[in-house]
């Protein structure tokens, strides 16, 4: 399936989806909106991955929302209620966009260099794992472009660094580097540039892809039900679970493979 502003290499069973607009540094125009939920798609159906990275072509990662092409639609749409509706639904869209990466079954880890702000926190906070290059600068822009955050970091952001955190870097618009976002939890290694970020990213997910799919999904699909509930609700949800899967393929795989002192194949079933 072709792109405009997406490319996507496959190694084995590892995806790397590539942001490819690197003359306009990555902002996030139209094509991009239309595009991420089909690369997503075309993913999620492809069997043969089994966990994905999203990293990006040129100098940065992104600087978020496309305001030239976009822009003006938003300044100059007027105050009817019509105008209202059409802003409303395009709002909508693009949270449906950022959503598809959440609600993917598959891991989704980012590697974040150079610029990544605005609509960049945004994606980065629906993946699962974020790994940054040194030479990163982050921001919840946008403040201080007279807008609030609208697609996702305002409601994805507080579980993954704090709510104190959170509101200083939102309401203020401040940059913030590599190892801040580490410490804060943000991202969770740090490599010297863009190339062995990527390669650590690879990496892991080669390890991920690695495992057992069935008991991959269901680690991700238990800790995404686990984030807002109690305990006791999350214990019962994992019984459940693994009552229906566990009993699988892979597991009897899991078994011979420990018994005979080799590495497992898996196929997910």
């Amino acid at each position: 399936m072709a792109y405009q502003v997406f490319e996507i290499e496959r190694e084995q069973h590892v995806a790397t989806v590539w942001l490819a607009n690197p003359e306009k540094r990555n902002a996030m125009g139209p094509a991009f909106w239309d595009e991420l939920p089909r690369v997503m798609d075309e993913l999620v159906n492809d069997e043969s991955v089994r966990a994905i990275v999203i990293a990006a072509r040129g100098p940065h990662f992104t600087v978020g929302l496309d305001l030239k092409a976009m822009g003006g639609g938003i300044i100059e749409g007027g105050s009817g209620a019509g105008a209202r509706k059409r802003l409303l639904d395009f709002i909508l869209k693009i949270q449906r966009t950022v959503t598809a990466v959440a609600r993917c079954e598959k891991p989704v880890i980012a590697v974040a260099h150079g610029y990544c702000i605005g609509g960049g926190i945004d994606l980065l906070t629906a993946c699962d794992i974020r790994i940054a290059a040194a030479d990163v600068v982050f921001s919840v822009r946008e403040t201080k472009m007279a807008m609030v955050a609208d697609v996702g970091t305002l409601q994805r952001l507080p579980g993954i660094i704090g709510k104190g955190h959170v509101a200083e870097l939102a309401l203020s618009g401040d940059d913030f580097g590599a190892e801040r976002a580490r410490a804060l939890g943000f991202v969770n290694h740090v490599h010297p540039d863009q190339a062995s970020a990527l390669a650590a990213a690879r990496a892991l997910a080669a390890r991920i892809a690695a495992n057992s799919p069935l008991a991959v999904t269901g680690t991700k699909r238990v800790l995404e039900y686990c984030a807002d509930k109690s305990i006791e609700d999350g214990l019962t949800y994992v019984a459940t679970w693994n009552a229906a899967f566990v009993a699988s393929e892979d597991l009897r795989e899991a078994v011979m493979a420990f018994m005979e002192k080799r590495a497992p194949t898996f196929h997910g079933r």
